[in-house]
C-alpha cells in the first residue's frame, strides 16, 4: 500500500470520527497503537480537524472579545502541536530512512515529507466540507455549481500532492533525495525570543 493510501484513510475516519459528535471539546479517541505512524497521523489530522472549526467559530462577528481571545490561545497552542507533531513523522521518516545508501549526485526536496503530509490532512478537510456544501439542501443552484467545481479542484489537487508525496518517499528510499528535519523555532511562543513576553520581566 502506498503511504498516502494509508493516510487518506487514516484522515478521512479521524475527520467522520469527530463529526459524530461536531464538538471541538470532545476527547479524542485514537484507535491505534501508541507511538504508532497510524497513532500520528490520526493525531495530527485530530488536531487540524478541531483547529478547522475553532477558526469558524472566531469568525463570528458577534462573538464575545472574551470568549474570541480564549479561542486565539487555543489556536495558538494547537498550531505549536501541530508543528510539533509534524517533527515528530519527519523524524519517522528519518529513523526509516537512516540506512538507506544516498547516491552521490542526490537533492534535497523543497519541503519534508511530514510537511507535504500535513498540506494532505488540510486538504482531506478541505474535500469534506466542500462536499458539505455540495449537498448543501438549503443552497442555492448556482452555489451548488460553484462549489461542485471547487470540489473538482480539490479532488485532483489530492491526487497530484498524493503522487508528489509517494514519489519523494520513493526517491528517498532510493538514494535520489535525500531528507533533513529543520526545527521550525517559532520565536513568538518562546518568552526568550518574543520581545513583548521578555519585556514584561
Amino acid at each position: 500500500m502506498k503511504f498516502t493510501s494509508l493516510a487518506h484513510s487514516i484522515f478521512e475516519q479521524s475527520i467522520c470520527d469527530y463529526h459524530q459528535w461536531n464538538n471541538i471539546e470532545i476527547d479524542i479517541q485514537n484507535p491505534y497503537p501508541l507511538k504508532s505512524i497510524e497513532y500520528y497521523l490520526y493525531l495530527k489530522n485530530w488536531i487540524d480537524t478541531v483547529q478547522w472549526h475553532l477558526e469558524d467559530i472566531i469568525r463570528d462577528p458577534e462573538i464575545d472579545p472574551v470568549k474570541a481571545l480564549a479561542i486565539k490561545r487555543t489556536i495558538d497552542k494547537s498550531n505549536q502541536d501541530r508543528t510539533d507533531l509534524v517533527e515528530l513523522i519527519d523524524s519517522y521518516f528519518l529513523a526509516k530512512y537512516k540506512n538507506i545508501p544516498v547516491n552521490s549526485d542526490a537533492t534535497i526536496n523543497t519541503e519534508s515529507p511530514a510537511w507535504a503530509i500535513d498540506r494532505l490532512s488540510i486538504l482531506a478537510l478541505k474535500i469534506f466540507h466542500m462536499q458539505e456544501e455540495v449537498n448543501r439542501k438549503d443552497a442555492a443552484e448556482a452555489h451548488r455549481q460553484t462549489t461542485s467545481h471547487k470540489l473538482s479542484v480539490l479532488l485532483e489537487q489530492r491526487t497530484d500532492l498524493s503522487t508528489a508525496i509517494d514519489q519523494l518517499l520513493q526517491d528517498i528510499e532510493s538514494g535520489k533525495k535525500y531528507m533533513k528535519v529543520y526545527k521550525q523555532m517559532k520565536m513568538y511562543n518562546d518568552p526568550s525570543l518574543n520581545p513583548v513576553l521578555y519585556g514584561k520581566k
